[in-house]
């Protein structure tokens, strides 16, 4: 669990260089079409498995799953979007249920409100109320109800490390995610989020005691140094109190390609799903 090398301290930096360094849209080239890309794919998927979409979890428009059935009485994946809590829905992300359930294992996509309509808070309590109503569900949908993991991209990252406090799920696969939000605070996408110092350190995962249960981060090698420092030092946190944990990066990927991961079969992000799937059982 070594730290990026060139990863810097973000209180150094000015505010320009800070914006900079989160904003992975424009440090990857191509990136508005690669999205556009996943909402095709994911239109074709949501058309071949439309039995379950849009649960109403919750009174909001955002308040909604679609669960994708693999097989009968298996365990599933919730999936957490990302979008830096502001933008992005569930519907562009149905493509990367393909590797998943290619092994048996359902996928169920999780929305919630966006800032600035909910703060961070609020939407932390969506991600919980969606995953109790989710695992309520479970055995209605043919689902084995007792296995539930959680994973995430980006702000999606975030929200797994958050839905670890949930009793019902047994573990996450945390993938680009941010885990202190301070450098947030200081950067251009406060501006939505509207974060205060009081709220960003109660919704840090890097501050709080988290359950005892599994974690795999993941992170892009050529992803922005500030994005490899948030999972690296997430990692070292729990393996410094004792939390179950793995960290890896990807060679290559950057904030985008590292979903090919886990959108084909024998991807790496897969994998790890799977094998984390193989110790919560």
């Amino acid at each position: 669990m070594t730290m990026p090398f060139d990863a810097v301290d973000w209180r150094k930096l000015s505010r320009e260089a800070l914006d900079s360094g989160l904003n992975n849209s424009a440090a990857v080239a191509g990136s508005g079409d690669m999205v556009a890309g996943w909402e095709k794919m994911s239109a074709d998927m949501r058309a071949r498995h439309g039995a379950h979409l849009n649960l109403q979890y919750g009174p909001r428009e955002r308040n909604r799953i679609d669960f994708l059935k693999a097989a009968p009485n298996a365990p599933t994946l919730l999936f957490i979007h990302g979008g830096y809590w502001q933008m992005r829905s569930k519907d562009s992300f149905t493509l990367f249920a393909k590797g998943t359930m290619a092994h048996g294992i359902n996928v169920a996509l999780i929305g919630y409100t966006l800032a600035p309509d909910a703060t961070l808070e609020q939407i932390v309590a969506e991600i919980h109320s969606g995953i109790d109503y989710l695992a309520g569900q479970l055995a209605d949908l043919g689902a084995d109800a007792e296995r539930l993991i959680a994973s995430g991209w980006s702000a999606g990252g975030h929200l797994t490390a958050m839905a670890m406090m949930n009793p019902r799920i047994k573990g996450g696969v945390a993938i680009s995610g941010i885990y202190d939000l301070e450098p947030i605070r200081h950067s251009y996408l406060n501006v939505k989020l509207g974060l205060d110092e009081a709220m960003s350190r109660r919704n840090s995962p890097m501050l709080l005691t988290h359950a005892l249960k599994p974690m795999a981060l993941t992170v892009g090698a050529a992803e922005l140094p500030l994005l490899r420092k948030q999972t690296a030092d997430f990692a070292a946190h729990r393996a410094k109190h004792g939390l179950p944990v793995t960290y890896e990066e990807i060679p290559g990927a950057n904030h985008f390609t590292i979903m090919d991961e886990m959108a084909k079969p024998e991807g790496r992000i897969t994998a790890m799903i799977r094998e984390l799937f193989g110790r919560t059982a």
